[in-house]
Parts: structure tokens; sequence; C-alpha cells
């Protein structure tokens, strides 16, 4: 029982997420910027099975996850994968207008 709550918790701490914001979340076209979307969900599936089990071990889960480490560490996260979406959009935006300027003469 031990192990499997390390790995619960271990689970947890690697997606790295925070509760209110896993409920708000979805994916879309629209969210493709935030690449943490999917590690949301499964943190929320993850911490909504082990809550049904047990309540005190997903308090602690919720707990866990609102660490400053944890926040920090995903704050971190979030901000370099948007920084790294905007240049790959500007990119691809760049090699769009490349294509119809040179390429195809527009």
């Amino acid at each position: 029982m031990l192990q499997s709550r390390a790995l619960v918790i271990a689970l947890i701490l690697l997606l790295s997420t925070t509760l209110p914001e896993v409920q708000s979340k979805y994916v879309s076209e629209k969210d493709r910027r935030d690449w943490l979307v999917v590690p949301d969900a499964i943190a929320a599936y993850i911490y909504e099975a082990v809550n049904k089990v047990s309540p005190k071990v997903g308090q602690y889960l919720a707990d866990a996850a609102q660490t400053p480490v944890v926040v920090g560490t995903r704050n971190f996260l979030i901000r370099e994968t948007t920084k790294i979406s905007i240049m790959a959009e500007q990119l691809m935006e760049k090699i769009k207008n490349l294509w119809y300027t040179k390429v195809l003469g527009y």
C-alpha cells in the first residue's frame, strides 16, 4: 500500500498540476499553445480515482500539488513551452509567407 501511495504521489508531482486549473481547461484548437493541458487532465483523472478510494490520500495529493516547488516548476514549464509555441507559430508563418511569395509567386 505504501508503494502505491508513493507512486500516485510521484505521478501527481511529475504531472505538476493544480486542481482548480485542471477543471477549467479543455483541449481545443484555440488552446494549442498550452502543452500542459493533457498532463493536467491525466493528473485530474488520477486525483479523482485516488479520491474515490481514499479521500484522505486525495487531500494529501491536493496539498502536495499546491507546494511552492511544484507550483514554481509548473509555472516555469508553462512559461517556457509558451515561448517555444509562439516561436514555432512565427516560424510557420514565415515559411508560409515565403512559400506564397517565392514559390507560388503571389
